[in-house]
């Protein structure tokens, strides 16, 4: 059975537009969280590649990833999670894009 923790950040995500999934999977692909398996260069660079399509500010400027408040509460919310917690949130959300 999956935790509400995990249940609250899924129902969040599914709310999330698509730039704004895309913000968080490029944070989760190359964050240094110890025990994420999904967190390889290949992901970020597909990522990365999928944001630069769809956002214009993303591919002209530096973002600032703060500015974006609920993809930061994400992470926060992720950061406290136990590793399979925060496996089982990016295998959907990465599941959910692609």
């Amino acid at each position: 059975m999956e935790s509400e923790k995990v249940r609250y950040l899924i129902n969040m995500i599914n709310d999330m537009d698509i730039k704004n999934k895309l913000r968080l999977s490029r944070c989760m692909s190359q964050s240094k969280w110890s025990g994420l398996i999904y967190n390889t260069k290949e992901n970020y660079e597909k990522f990365d590649k999928m944001l630069k399509d769809i956002d214009e500010e993303y591919r002209t400027t530096l973002i600032n990833f703060a500015k974006y408040k609920l993809v930061m509460f994400a992470k926060a919310k992720l950061m406290e999670m136990e590793t399979t917690e925060q496996n089982k949130v990016a295998l959907y959300l990465f599941n959910n894009i692609t």
